[in-house]
């Protein structure tokens, strides 16, 4: 079952990336199980940097290094829509998206947030995904994963996955050596209009917005929260603090304010569409992106003060 040098740009969103030595499918968790178990005879006598494992998903709030990555990369393809008395059950493969077109399907409400949100249901849960002050956390009843060594299921409510900002257990607690299965929602019968509406709303203010004709990775630093951030500082962006579902301060105003849009440094550039977002103009490398992701950082502490902390993973 396992694949050996598959390019990993073709798997990102940012189409930047060196091979994946070696590379996993699973369409169903008996498959994720037997490739598990093929990879722990497979890896036996390597090292232990050769033993890592990383868990793609869409592929789509990462930068991949053009070395690669020297171990095994799991992607599950786990994709199923059921409807449930409590709502959905939807597997950790499927597109965001899909699972938004479900619930205007069948006029859902409480997913109408997620409207144009890239990346799969895996990655949102994991990352806590969240936008126009929902959150992925907000209608997760339970969450079902499968620890990678004793290859045995777990099941966790919201409270268990210890969701924080962009944040959960699968991401900095006990759950990083686990991967994602499927997940329960609330979601419950809704106005067929207003559903449509909001969700389109949201859709639309992300075509028109995002840089999404350009290679990129979506939102490249957080928010800041606003009790980071000096009361001098915050007097210059008044009127921009917004609920992210706490009071912050979007990392677009300050970089936007600090006159550092269009910065380029080789192929990637500060997005002029979305000062948030780093898009690749000219065949970025990797390493312009990292290099123009350090420039804002010291640009912005120098100005502001501010610690901006990526939200992307580096993956090498």
């Amino acid at each position: 079952m396992i694949q050996r040098d598959i390019l990993l740009k073709e798997h990102t969103s940012f189409r930047i990336g060196g091979n994946a030595r070696y590379f996993l499918r699973a369409a169903d968790i008996e498959e994720l199980k037997k490739g598990l178990k093929e990879w722990k005879e497979l890896s036996a006598s390597f090292s232990d940097d050769e033993k890592r494992i990383f868990v793609l998903g869409g592929g789509t709030n990462l930068l991949v290094s053009e070395n690669g990555f020297p171990g095994l990369v799991i992607h599950p393809e786990i994709k199923f829509i059921e409807r449930s008395n409590s709502g959905a059950k939807v597997g950790a493969g499927d597109a965001v998206s899909s699972f938004v077109n479900f619930c205007l399907e069948n006029s859902l409400s409480g997913f109408e947030w997620a409207g144009g949100l890239p990346g799969t249901i895996g990655g949102a849960i994991r990352g806590n995904a969240g936008a126009f002050g929902g959150e992925t956390k907000d209608s997760i009843i339970e969450v079902e994963s499968l620890d990678i060594d004793s290859l045995k299921t777990k099941r966790r409510n919201a409270a268990q996955c210890k969701f924080g900002y962009r944040d959960s257990v699968f991401k900095s607690g006990e759950g990083l050596n686990e991967i994602i299965i499927s997940a329960q929602f609330s979601v419950e019968t809704g106005d067929t209009d207003t559903v449509r509406a909001e969700t389109d709303d949201h859709i639309e203010y992300r075509k028109d917005r995002h840089p999404l004709h350009l290679p990129n990775a979506g939102s490249i630093f957080k928010n800041v929260a606003v009790e980071k951030i000096r009361a001098d500082v915050l007097k210059q962006f008044e009127g921009h603090i917004k609920n992210d579902p706490f009071p912050v301060l979007p990392a677009a105003k300050i970089i936007a304010q600090s006159g550092i849009v269009g910065h380029k440094i080789g192929g990637a550039q500060v997005s002029e569409t979305h000062p948030n977002f780093i898009v690749s103009v000219e065949e970025a490398t990797a390493q312009d992106v990292k290099d123009l992701i350090v420039f804002e950082q010291q640009e912005i502490k120098e100005k502001y003060n501010i610690d901006l902390e990526p939200e992307i993973m580096f993956v090498e």
